[in-house]
């Protein structure tokens, strides 16, 4: 004798799959093993997608505004420019940008320049200057030392940057005076864009090597004098 069990059509649907969704997978000439294979291959695809998305985010983040993009400053106004003795770090001449980690060095009109005609231009051209329309020039000298790496300050007693690990020395313009540094400071591309100082540190030359006497763009600190060229360790 055995014991019979009764369902509804509804609960035998459920269990079974049968009826609507049965006829709906015939209809469309798939059978149940072929729609979760379907849906699992959907899945991983997904996932997969997710994970690329991820990876490429990761090495190539969003920067807009950030260090290693283009960089709003303050207004050119802020920057007052100097004569090549007269610099004073953050008040004339040479001001420091923690956020695009440069100075930014402003150079009064008809500075003493060591070279002239296309020869001067070429070497401008190569070093980043920027010439405005007032007759003053621009730079944005990135803050690292090429020797090591060290942070180096600009010294208003040296009228230069002088790096405080190994002593590198640095005219204004970011030129090898002397030192165990390799080359010149590296540099940024620096554009004004509505007013304002625009910093790319996207941007970096890193290729303007030691200067020669017949090179140099700009006179060694307080030339003439019995210091020039000379920045005593700290």
């Amino acid at each position: 004798m055995s014991i019979g069990t009764t369902r509804t059509p509804q609960e035998y649907e459920v269990l079974t799959g049968g009826g609507a969704e049965a006829a709906e997978l015939q209809r469309r000439g798939l059978s149940r093993r072929q729609v979760l294979r379907r849906a699992v291959g959907l899945t991983l695809l997904v996932a997969s997608a997710e994970g690329t998305y991820g990876a490429l985010t990761m090495l190539y983040p969003n920067l807009k505004g950030q260090f290693g993009s283009p960089i709003q400053l303050s207004p050119t106004d802020k920057y007052v420019a100097a004569k090549q003795a007269d610099f004073v770090l953050d008040q004339r001449g040479v001001f420091y940008e923690p956020k695009a980690k440069s100075y930014i060095m402003h150079l009064a009109a008809d500075p003493t320049f060591l070279l002239s005609g296309g020869v001067l231009q070429n070497f401008l051209d190569s070093e980043n200057w920027v010439k405005d329309k007032d007759g003053s020039y621009w730079l944005s000298l990135y803050q690292v030392c090429v020797h090591l790496g060290c942070k180096v300050p600009f010294r208003d007693d040296c009228n230069s940057f002088k790096c405080p690990c190994h002593g590198s020395h640095y005219n204004i313009d970011g030129e090898y005076i002397d030192g165990p540094a390799p080359r010149s400071l590296d540099r940024f591309a620096l554009i004004f864009q509505g007013g304002n100082v625009i910093v790319d540190t996207g941007k970096l030359n890193n290729h303007i090597g030691r200067p020669v006497a017949s090179t140099r763009v700009l006179p060694l600190p307080f030339a003439g004098t019995p210091k020039e060229g000379v920045c005593a360790a700290q």
